[in-house]
């Protein structure tokens, strides 16, 4: 909300205001989006950092360049099978 309208926009004891008032509704002026990394138990995605405005999204992955386990020696670390395989 602050990146789409922070005029007089404040949160006092965990309820929005808005030039003193309590805000009851709020229409977005734009679409977002929720971002999932694709480790999902360690990733720092939108469960981190937030929604994400529409404008912000500049691509799109397509394909896996490179998938490494980082729990395999070092001889079986890289998954062949994953490298270069196109994402739907």
């Amino acid at each position: 909300m602050r990146y789409e309208h922070n005029e007089g926009v404040t949160l006092e004891n965990n309820v929005l205001m808005q030039n003193g008032k309590p805000l009851t509704s709020y229409t977005f002026k734009q679409n977002y989006y929720f971002m999932m990394g694709d480790n999902r138990h360690d990733s720092l995605d939108s469960r981190y950092w937030g929604f994400v405005p529409e404008d912000h999204i500049v691509g799109k992955a397509v394909l896996i360049w490179m998938s490494v386990d980082p729990y395999a020696d070092f001889f079986h670390k890289i998954r062949w099978n994953r490298l270069f395989n196109f994402i739907d």
